[in-house]
């Protein structure tokens, strides 16, 4: 059984209170979501011993590292984790190897998991080496931050918010390098963050915050098809699903997309991938359709038979927002009242699901 971490805290402020109870997987990525307020990075500096909660229990892999009732309090240096802030706050008269050397020269050599050419072929920053830290781009300076946090080969990395100071182009320079720490290293980590998308890409498993308590935790496909959340009454509520890749269509660029335990799948315009390669693609339940029956003279070309599992309100009472069952992969659909009424929709009603091919983007699972 994989180790897993969990952290009973409550911190009691004039303004706030936080009480909260997490049971994190021992692997993947865990995201703390919520709006600004909500308590996501004091979860996390109570994690690093960055701030002592009053009332606390501290537990990572199998090591405890805080808990009041005994008077245990491991300070933040004797914690084996890497925190990366908002800001990389590099060293800017150092070089990137400079930067990068100062915390990993500090661990013992038989603790250290990973190396500089490692970390800096992880993060493509391999070519920046020798260029001085006040040189680089923002995009660039985070890619050293997280590659320093990796050097001090920590059991836990904590990240708290480290795309919210980039543009929207330097976040989706920096993304796909997130994506590789998810898929090719074992080391947990808890990220933060107010951004749906992020935390769609990247997460496995999503607790959600609100006013310093727990709304909700658990996987994250399971958590974002959640109707009683307010997750599905956001602009950009959707799901997310991990398939297996398929056969390639190089004449239209598509990409065969097979869902998990079913035989359906998905056309989605992609990079040609071997056969078998997992990816995960988010749908947006604005760019799903609903029909009583199949059309295949329509442009919409991916068309899945689904159940619909439950309707519920939207904050636009001119809309109404749909759960589907998809041979047991979840989805969400918006649609107009009027189409409501106008299909009978109803808990347990057969219907086709209707999916734009250029609205799926794909990214490595």
């Amino acid at each position: 059984m994989t180790p897993q971490i969990h952290a009973r805290l409550k911190v009691a402020r004039d303004d706030f209170t936080l009480d909260v109870d997490l049971h994190l997987p021992g692997q993947g990525v865990s995201a703390l979501f919520g709006a600004s307020g909500s308590g996501k990075t004091t979860c996390l500096r109570c994690l690093a011993g960055l701030e002592r909660a009053g009332q606390a229990y501290i537990e990572v892999a199998g090591a405890v590292w805080q808990d009041s009732a005994r008077g245990i309090f491991v300070p933040p240096h004797q914690r084996p984790i890497g925190y990366v802030f908002q800001e990389a706050s590099l060293f800017s008269h150092l070089s990137v190897r400079g930067n990068l050397e100062f915390g990993w020269k500090r661990i013992d050599p038989a603790a250290r998991r990973i190396n500089l050419q490692q970390a800096g072929e992880l993060l493509g920053i391999d070519h920046l080496l020798e260029r001085k830290a006040d040189t680089l781009s923002g995009g660039e300076r985070q890619r050293v931050g997280i590659a320093r946090a990796l050097l001090t080969s920590p059991s836990l990395l904590l990240m708290d918010e480290p795309l919210a100071a980039l543009d929207a182009p330097r976040k989706r320079e920096i993304l796909p390098y997130l994506e590789r720490l998810h898929d090719e290293l074992r080391i947990p980590l808890v990220y933060v963050s107010h951004a749906q998308d992020e935390v769609a890409r990247l997460a496995d498993h999503l607790v959600l915050l609100e006013q310093g308590q727990v709304l909700a935790s658990g996987p994250l496909n399971q958590t974002l098809a959640r109707l009683d959340l307010p997750l599905a009454q956001d602009e950009d509520a959707g799901v997310v699903i991990e398939g297996l890749t398929g056969a390639y269509d190089a004449t239209y660029q598509l990409l065969d997309l097979h869902l998990p335990g079913s035989d359906l799948r998905l056309r989605i315009p992609h990079a040609p991938l071997p056969a078998g390669s997992a990816l995960r693609i988010r749908i947006q339940a604005r760019d799903i359709s609903l029909s009583l029956a199949e059309d295949p003279r329509s442009s919409i070309i991916n068309r899945l038979p689904v159940t619909l599992r439950a309707l519920a309100e939207q904050g636009s009472p001119a809309q109404v927002l749909v759960s589907l069952d998809a041979a047991g992969h979840p989805l969400l659909a918006r649609v107009t009242r009027y189409s409501c009424d106008q299909l009978g929709l109803q808990p347990g009603q057969r219907l086709w699901a209707q999916i734009k091919g250029v609205a799926l983007l794909g990214h490595s699972a």
